[in-house]
């Protein structure tokens, strides 16, 4: 088995004196994992962290084998948020949700672009981690578990929507929800519209929502708890008054 193909480094571990097995989300291959030879060394540390755009050249004898890899560095990477950890930590967050969250070797093209997406939002914007939270919902979307925001679960309105279910992911009205609001979600409007302007407690909302989603969904059903790296950046986050 061998193919070329584009990817972000999720993880990457050293593995005997040299080497290194490196978990790769690839743009049409799904997640792979490779050995990666000399990826211990000092030359090729930069450009395995977590986040870094690489090009990806893989082979394996058999389909199931642990294949090896060769890396090419694309762009900048990690070292253009070096001066901005709580970036940095939003970089390092979305890479272990992913590496937690997908499954191994099946195609989810839609991931690849929603980390393309929030990588470059990490640099360029802001109001980043509303991307963040946008990343996650697209997660959850990709793995078939995604929100439904379109109408009212009750209902059926298309107004004044401000809550969500906990239990089916489903948009809920004000109207609707107010006599169960203690047991709803909060629905942020910047996941309904991107014209949305961001208020006080949206970001801190939309982390609540899609963490919530994911640790029922994903996580919990493989006995696993929400990354570590996720938890740190939501710490950050209130630390930074970012929530």
């Amino acid at each position: 088995m061998e193919f070329e193909d584009d990817a972000f480094v999720l993880s990457a571990r050293a593995f005997g004196e040299t080497g290194a097995i490196v978990e790769l989300l690839t743009a049409r291959h799904g997640k792979y994992a490779a050995h990666v030879a000399g990826g211990a060394s000092r030359r090729m540390k930069p450009f395995l962290q977590a986040g870094a755009a690489v090009g990806v050249r893989y082979r394996a004898r058999v389909s199931d084998q642990l294949g090896a890899a060769t890396l090419e560095p694309v762009g900048e990477g990690p070292s253009a948020l070096f001066d901005d950890a709580l970036a940095l930590a939003g970089l390092s967050a979305a890479a272990a949700v992913a590496a937690g969250a997908l499954p191994e070797r099946e195609p989810h093209p839609g991931a690849y672009l929603a980390f393309q997406a929030l990588s470059e939002a990490l640099a360029a914007i802001d109001d980043w981690p509303a991307v963040f939270v946008r990343y996650e919902a697209g997660l959850l979307q990709e793995l078939g578990f995604g929100l439904d925001l379109s109408k009212c679960a009750a209902t059926g309105t298309t107004d004044d929507l401000v809550y969500v279910s906990p239990k089916t992911g489903r948009a809920v009205s004000r109207a609707a929800g107010e006599p169960y609001h203690d047991r709803m979600l909060v629905l942020p409007p910047f996941l309904l519209s991107s014209q949305s302007r961001l208020e006080a407690g949206d970001v801190g909302a939309g982390l609540a929502l899609t963490a919530h989603f994911l640790e029922q969904f994903i996580f919990n059903p493989i006995n696993r708890p929400l990354p570590p790296a996720r938890l740190w950046l939501v710490d950050r986050l209130s630390e930074a008054g970012r929530l």
